[in-house]
């Protein structure tokens, strides 16, 4: 689909490969999330966003120059709890720091469909206006593609004109699921595609539960 955009930079290529690895432990795996979000950070904020001259400014040597700064009201939503982990990277790169509203998803065991346990996004009413230009959600994994549809069906609802799905990694069917909800205002950013999940809904080969190579909770 048009609006799937896959990462063919070879650092994240090769980064995603040691963040693949059993052999990683939980600091180098803290880093390499980071460090790959920078990179999908860049390439998706390049094509969604614009910039506005805001006034006049005078440099170093005593110059005048044009001031310019992004033109979107951009907020950033981590779909917790792993979604924290990509954070840093999206809000060191943005120019001025941007508001931050988590969701808290989680998938039913049984049936792997999302359960909606926290949401902080503030009221809006008819009156105020788009809450939002650009909602960014962050998930480091779209496995199935249902806490992603989920995410999106908040957002849209909520008022966003468009929205930026940013994962380190997805399964091939669960992306295009994802894709596919709202097509006119959805652009999905991946740092790669896996073919398939396993029947519990992991990626294969995947990179594991990465929440808990995150947080250190592996078998709880």
């Amino acid at each position: 689909m048009s609006n799937i955009h896959v990462s063919q930079h070879p650092c994240v290529r090769a980064k995603l490969s040691q963040l693949r690895s059993s052999a990683t432990g939980p600091r180098e795996t803290r880093a390499l999330v980071t460090e790959i979000s920078s990179f999908l950070a860049a390439e998706a904020l390049a094509t969604s966003l614009t910039t506005v001259q805001t006034g006049e400014g005078t440099s170093a040597l005593g110059e005048k120059y044009a001031v310019e700064d992004v033109a979107e009201k951009v907020v950033l939503v981590p779909i917790l709890r792993s979604g924290l982990g990509m954070l840093e990277a999206f809000n060191n790169l943005l120019p001025t720091p941007a508001a931050i509203y988590h969701l808290g998803l989680f998938r039913e065991k049984a049936t792997l469909s999302p359960v909606e346990y926290y949401n902080n996004l503030p009221t809006t009413t008819a009156n105020s206006g788009p809450p939002a230009d650009l909602a960014i959600i962050l998930d480091p994994v779209i496995a199935t593609g249902g806490t992603a549809i989920a995410a999106i069906q908040t957002l849209k609802e909520w008022g966003v004109k468009k929205i930026i799905l940013c994962s380190i990694l997805g399964a091939e069917p669960g992306v295009n699921h994802a894709a596919e909800e709202w097509p006119e205002g959805v652009e999905v950013y991946l740092g790669a595609i896996d073919p398939k999940t396993t029947p519990q809904g992991m990626i294969v080969p995947g990179l594991g539960d990465i929440g808990d190579r995150l947080f250190l909770t592996i078998g709880k």
